[in-house]
């Protein structure tokens, strides 16, 4: 059984240290917002529905410790810029009347939400399928069950037999930490790819879809998701493989006309200089680590919420 990613205990906030999976199943007990805004920009506590969901926990417990509302709310908006569930979050606890119980509805909200996407999505598999998947966007980056994920295991709920190919999604690796392992837990035929494996293996074998999750859609459908995602997209064009991105609708921004608008977080040069196997990359060499890509609407076959599909025209 897989952990659960966000625990409220009534007092504080406990998230599963995402960091140290899979070797170490940890939580940390998050007792102020600065602790618990310092999680999420260390990736502690990924997945932009999950980051939304302990964000809210986290103004919950800044009203039962005294502190000012407006200052957590200023103090957790600066953690991660690209996605947009945290701030429609932050928002909602910001007009709420009984501060718990949103936070609650927003928690509860999201796996019924990611239910009803994983419904529509397996609609677009076949009985006998094989997909690719990028990043996490699973039941430990949402409040359960999974967007891209979700889709998946709704596939197999309806009688499906899904194979997955999951990228590695550096630098941090959150395909082969997370994903696979998310994967196996769960008993599905998972294997693990490098990046730039992914085309190849469309021109090598049948490919049902690729599957991704969502950190901000632009009004014009233009998605954000984690690095390495836009290259999919095109390569599933080239093979003629549908490229389906999965995400409930807090993750529209409205505000947004397209992608060139959409915020790209850059984070630190040490994630790509610090290697596997003790390497590292020598410090004269220049370093550039956008955690996103922005996918554009045409390269997307279909955006699937819970209120239906999105699809060019």
């Amino acid at each position: 059984m897989l952990p659960e990613s966000i625990r409220w205990n009534g007092i504080s906030i406990e998230v599963l240290d995402q960091r140290k999976l899979p070797d170490t199943v940890e939580y940390i007990n998050c007792t102020t917002v600065e602790h618990l805004a310092n999680a999420i920009e260390t990736l502690a506590v990924r997945g932009a529905p999950a980051i939304g969901i302990a964000a809210a926990w986290g103004i919950v417990m800044a009203y039962k410790r005294g502190e000012s509302i407006s200052i957590s709310i200023e103090r957790l908006r600066t953690t991660r810029p690209t996605a947009v569930n945290l701030f429609w979050a932050l928002e909602r606890m910001a007009s709420a009347s009984d501060y718990e119980l949103e936070a609650r509805k927003i928690q509860e909200e999201d796996i019924e939400n990611n239910r009803k996407i994983g419904m529509y999505g397996q609609k677009f598999l076949p009985a006998e399928s094989t997909v690719i998947t990028h990043c996490n966007a699973g039941a430990l980056a949402t409040g359960g069950w999974g967007t891209a994920l979700g889709i998946i295991r709704s596939a197999r709920e309806a009688g499906k037999n899904v194979r997955v190919f999951a990228c590695e999604t550096r630098p941090l690796f959150q395909g082969s930490r997370l994903t696979a392992w998310e994967l196996e837990q769960d008993g599905f035929d998972v294997t693990l790819i490098c990046d730039n494996m992914a085309a190849y293996l469309m021109k090598k074998q049948k490919i049902d879809a690729v599957i991704v999750g969502a950190d901000r859609i632009a009004a014009n459908g233009d998605t954000a998701n984690k690095i390495g995602t836009y290259s999919l997209a095109v390569n599933a064009k080239k093979h003629g493989i549908q490229f389906l991105v999965a995400a409930p609708k807090s993750t529209f921004d409205m505000s947004i006309p397209n992608g060139d608008a959409i915020p790209i977080e850059e984070r630190s040069e040490g994630e790509i200089r610090a290697l596997t196997g003790g390497q590292t990359v020598p410090e004269e060499i220049k370093v550039w680590n956008p955690a996103f890509d922005v996918t554009p609407f045409e390269l997307i076959s279909a955006i699937i919420t819970e209120d239906g599909v999105y699809a060019p025209k």
